[in-house]
């Protein structure tokens, strides 16, 4: 190596660890997390979606499959996935960093570094009078659900966020996990479903789920399965669009507006099982689809914010190429990793969501925009 390379090359570490220190640091950036001008409406419509561990690589290998994908034609921006004092993260502080705004470390739910809760986006939304739904095709008290309504420091405590979530009477409830909530897991004889039985419209298949008429429906809460829902071939090919139809067709009957997250947890599981490309690829235009039914419903009710994106890449999938130049999928990882991820946006305000953010930025935004702040 020449010392003109030599010195090149340590200008560039020296560089780059300093702005990883910087990152590390956990240093504020400058609050860039307004919603728009005074002249554009506050959205009274909110829809988050993540394709959970969801990096660059898994979108561009559900554009090759299908170019007409939803996001083709939204706003994108990156997400820096750090947390409070950790560079690679996990569901629970990144999910907790989109719905309060606030980095934590890992296991958290819903609670601050000192362990102590932080408002959570169905709390603000309930707070202004919004509908709130949280839909997903693992367990619903899974780390990335969890984040958006309850508060533990753990995410492992599935009984007691269960009970949260009972408690917290949000409009719907759709996912699997039914086994944290009977009453074996509960210690309670079944007290807890009786509580969800008497509350809300419930169920327990998507062939129930699909004859549930949303206009005659005030709550809906369904546990589809023990735990999680699987991939699409298992769960069913209409499962995660009859979720969201369903959730969006009675959350829309509400006046004063609605916040929902939608999450699909295969492309996450699936990618620690370093599965192969047709499955990757599967989950992700599932999701895709369910995108294209959200943007539609975004289409005749502009007043609709729409944020799709991922809490962290998983697997370091790369993207290669055989001897005929076709693309062959890999993995460097079975976990996660610290790769920017994608953060697609439409809508009033979604010019807060672009260019580089912290994940802390994006839920400090989105807060703004559920508090109806401008």
């Amino acid at each position: 190596m020449t010392n003109a390379l030599r010195s090149r090359l340590t200008v560039a570490l020296v560089t780059g660890t300093a702005l990883l220190g910087a990152a590390c640091g956990r240093a504020e950036p400058a609050d860039r997390t307004g919603t728009g001008t005074d002249s554009t409406p506050a959205p009274t419509r909110v829809v988050v979606m993540i394709a959970d561990g969801a990096g660059l690589s898994h979108w561009t290998m559900a554009y090759m499959a299908d170019p007409s994908i939803g996001v083709s034609d939204m706003q994108i921006g990156l997400v820096d996935t750090q947390g409070a004092d950790h560079v690679v993260s996990g569901s629970a502080p990144t999910a907790t960093a989109y719905a309060t705004g606030v980095r934590t470390f890992m296991g958290a739910v819903g609670v601050g570094p000192d362990s102590l809760p932080v408002e959570n986006a169905t709390e603000a939304a309930a707070a202004r009078g919004l509908a709130t739904g949280l839909i997903t095709t693992t367990s619903i008290v899974d780390a990335t659900p969890a984040s958006f309504a309850l508060h533990s420091p753990t995410r492992y405590a599935f009984p007691e966020l269960s009970r949260q979530l009972v408690d917290r009477e949000l409009t719907v409830v759709l996912g699997g996990g039914r086994m944290s909530f009977d009453g074996p897991a509960q210690g309670d004889d079944g007290a807890l479903m009786d509580r969800i039985r008497s509350g809300y419209t419930y169920v327990e298949t998507i062939e129930e789920l699909t004859a549930v008429d949303p206009s005659s429906t005030d709550r809906l809460f369904g546990l589809l399965a023990q735990g999680d829902m699987g991939i699409v071939p298992d769960r069913g090919e209409s499962a995660l669009a009859t979720m969201v139809e369903k959730a969006l067709g009675i959350l829309d009957r509400d006046p004063d507006g609605f916040f929902l997250m939608i999450e699909n947890e295969e492309s996450d599981t699936q990618s620690h099982a370093n599965a192969d490309m047709g499955t990757i690829v599967g989950e992700m235009l599932d999701f895709a689809a369910a995108v294209r039914q959200v943007l539609d419903y975004q289409a005749a009710h502009p007043e609709t914010l729409v944020l799709v994106t991922s809490d962290h890449e998983t697997g370091g999938v790369s993207l290669d190429y055989d001897d005929d130049r076709d693309v062959v999928m890999g993995y460097s990882s079975g976990s996660h990793t610290g790769v920017m991820v994608p953060l697609f946006a439409r809508g009033p305000g979604a010019e807060a969501f672009g260019g580089i953010r912290r994940n802390d930025e994006v839920g400090r935004a989105l807060l703004r925009v559920l508090r109806g702040e401008r």
